[in-house]
């Protein structure tokens, strides 16, 4: 069995030591462009270029290293017609809880004013927001989605749900479909976006959605830059209609040296962090699909082309 191997981090050497554990019997080729690849049996992929399209032609699954999918899904009918299977949880969900439950309860807290006060000297005790007037809504209830709502009802946040299509989960206002998200956003103080990037989604929240939030709401964006229409965002908080924001992701990354997003004290920026794939953890699950392929067996986190995730 020959797997072909491609990181846009050039960050091979975990996942080959992953895959010899897991799946001894297989043969990691890293691929490089230019080099000739001979066949190989299934791919395990990051952010693909499409110098690499020729060497998925014969291949019988696609496996993505990460829970996103529109790095891939934008070379569109040009992938090989097989199963493309994304990452599960692998670890990476109780990283998102850890990221979205600090970014809600550092703002519910007041933990960043304490922080800039601090920095000036000020002794002030602020008031403490109300629980009750601070719902977090939670865009995209996928597993992810559903892992840090379940945290954040454990901090008892009133909590609430909004997908494209209809969900239940016990304790969460569930809403779903464009007809229902101006409700939705209008009873959130705190937005988590954690939708998968789609032609649909995409510049979803712009002023007019964001201006749908309470006064003095925040923003938690760890999906996708291309979410967010960013001088609609950044316009929005110097005005004072949204409070702040904390943003892993961003349009171009890394993040511009001469953004402006840079040089906003009431956004928080990280690189990209919010939840690290863990390759040993996920080589094991990778491993542990491919073996249910070849017994015939079907496995989960089978992308849906047509949805877009």
């Amino acid at each position: 069995m020959r797997i072909l191997l491609h990181r846009a981090d050039g960050v091979v050497e975990p996942w080959i030591s992953g895959f010899k554990a897991a799946l001894p019997q297989a043969e990691v080729v890293v691929w490089n462009e230019g080099a000739p690849t001979a066949p190989c049996d299934y791919a395990v992929l990051w952010s693909p270029t499409a110098a690499m399209l020729p060497d998925l032609q014969h291949v019988k699954a696609i496996f993505l290293t990460g829970a996103g999918v529109d790095a891939i899904l934008k070379f569109g009918d040009v992938l090989p017609p097989v199963p493309i299977i994304r990452l599960g949880d692998a670890g990476m969900a109780i990283q998102m809880v850890e990221y979205v439950a600090h970014s809600v309860l550092r703002y519910f807290r007041r933990f960043d004013e304490y922080e800039k006060q601090a920095r000036r000297g000020q002794w002030q005790p602020l008031p403490q927001h109300q629980k009750e007037d601070f719902a977090v809504g939670v865009m995209g209830m996928g597993v992810l989605g559903t892992r840090v709502l379940a945290s954040l009802a454990a901090f008892g946040f009133p909590v609430r749900g909004w997908s494209r299509s209809p969900r239940e989960m016990q304790g969460v206002s569930c809403f779903s479909g464009l007809e229902n998200l101006d409700e939705f956003l209008r009873g959130t103080r705190v937005l988590v976006c954690m939708l998968p990037l789609t032609p649909a989604t995409a510049n979803l929240l712009d002023r007019a959605r964001l201006s749908q939030l309470p006064e003095g709401a925040y923003l938690i964006n760890v999906a996708r830059g291309a979410h967010v229409a960013e001088p609609d965002l950044l316009a929005l908080i110097r005005s004072g209609r949204i409070a702040g924001a904390t943003l892993d992701v961003f349009r171009n990354e890394p993040l511009p040296g001469p953004h402006p997003f840079w040089d906003e004290p009431r956004i928080t920026l990280t690189p990209h962090i919010a939840a690290l794939t863990l390759p040993a953890e996920s080589a094991d699950q990778i491993a542990g699909k491919i073996n249910a392929l070849e017994r015939g067996e079907t496995v989960a986190d089978l992308v849906d082309r047509t949805r877009g995730y």
